[in-house]
């Protein structure tokens, strides 16, 4: 039907699933280049020949209201993001609307909304609860449902059993009153079964905030974690230098420290924005090691969570220092313990010399590469039991136990 030819969601749906392009654009010509979704005023579909308005309503129901292409186009866009991220990113388009004189909004979705729409935009799922089914599909479904009710009527499973053409009334009766057997998915899980790996994506950054993964979308979150229960003894902190000259980064932190082998901290390309270690001190709990926290910036850090700082690596530069809570040199290094990884052989910078004997000043060998790098890495551990061993003896002093962190340092 017509109608469906020029479905928005149809024909998202079905570019989706042939993996065929669709672009927003700022004419309605076919051939415009693609714009910024601030600017666009429709929406091309290039291998079905169609130009939709962006801001046409759709059959997708949100609080009484069809929600127009633009926001659906802006679900599907960001359909791997977090709550917290996509709100975020809605609210930041919405004012580049504005900006641009535009009247349109992205209506935000709820959790529940979003991951139907993407199911049934994935193919993953044949009905939407908020999806009005087509005129067309509607009338049909009125019309297939009447005759049913009609005596001596030929039911669709028998005419399906039948194949072409018509079939003696009595024989039609006896197959509607069969009973229809199923197997364990049309039991379980309805007529056609379903595949719901799709939502693993969806839930995955909801599962991180409850787990303990290697890294999270942002520290307070999983920081927060550390704070349920009253007994609980929450976990470590370790800062590191954002600096791009730091020796020691997310990319290759938990190698070095955990498992005491040293790579250039260029060579995974990590983002990520937390990590966890382990490691056992036998001072604080001989029997079950301790979880750190290790993050770049204390941008999101809650006055609370200084108290469990326990060590800060350095490059020397005092710019690292500047929303610290303590953004002196001298002064931070009075409450906790300041790292200098260098290279073995060469002199620590004049700033971290300055700071005394607060900062551990220590080296690892040049990285050589090849094939012999590994052979070449054994004073690694040295290295690393070295900064353990201070970074226990300061979780000493402070007063860490096993069963409490410090209230204040």
């Amino acid at each position: 039907m017509a109608s469906a030819d020029h479905d928005p969601l149809v024909l998202l749906r079905k570019a989706i699933s042939s993996s065929h392009p669709f672009i927003p654009s700022s004419s309605e010509d076919p051939g415009a280049e693609e714009c910024p979704l601030a600017q666009a005023t429709n929406l091309q579909f290039s291998a079905q020949g169609v130009t939709l308005a962006i801001d046409t309503p759709t059959r997708f129901i949100s609080n009484d209201k069809p929600v127009d292409l633009r926001s659906i186009y802006f679900a599907w866009l960001n359909r791997e993001l977090a709550i917290p991220e996509y709100n975020a990113s809605a609210t930041t388009l919405n004012e580049e609307l504005a900006t641009a004189g535009s009247t349109g909004k992205v209506q935000n979705l709820g959790f529940i909304e979003r991951l139907d729409l993407i199911t049934w935009l994935e193919g993953a799922s044949e009905e939407s609860e908020y999806i009005k089914p087509l005129v067309g599909d509607a009338d049909a479904a009125a019309a297939g449902a009447a005759p049913a009710a009609k005596p001596g009527a030929v039911s669709t499973a028998a005419q399906a059993r039948a194949g072409k053409g018509t079939m003696d009334p009595r024989l039609a009766s006896v197959y509607d009153g069969e009973r229809k057997m199923g197997d364990r998915n049309t039991v379980l899980r309805g007529i056609k079964p379903t595949d719901f790996s799709h939502v693993r994506k969806l839930a995955a950054p909801f599962i991180q905030k409850k787990s303990q993964p290697v890294s999270s979308s942002g520290p307070t979150s999983s920081l927060s974690l550390n704070q349920k229960g009253p007994t609980r003894r929450p976990d470590p902190i370790i800062l590191l230098s954002p600096s791009a000259s730091s020796l020691l980064r997310m990319s290759n932190a938990r190698s070095f420290l955990e498992d005491g082998k040293f790579i250039p901290p260029d060579a995974s390309g990590s983002t990520a924005s937390m990590l966890h270690v382990q490691r056992v001190i036998r001072a604080i709990d001989p029997n079950r090691p301790l979880r750190f926290i290790l993050v770049e910036g204390s941008e999101q850090f809650k006055p609370e969570y200084w108290n469990r700082v326990v060590a800060v690596f350095t490059t020397g530069q005092t710019w690292q220092f500047k929303n610290y809570k303590w953004s002196s040199p001298n002064e931070l290094f009075k409450h906790t313990l300041g790292i200098f990884i260098g290279w073995r052989g060469e002199q620590a910078p004049e700033g971290v010399r300055s700071w005394g004997h607060r900062v551990l000043s220590t080296g690892v060998d040049r990285w050589r590469g090849g094939d012999g790098a590994d052979a070449s890495r054994f004073r690694d551990k040295e290295v690393v039991e070295q900064i353990w061993k201070s970074i226990e003896a300061n979780m000493r002093s402070k007063g860490w136990r096993i069963d409490a962190a410090p209230t204040s340092i």
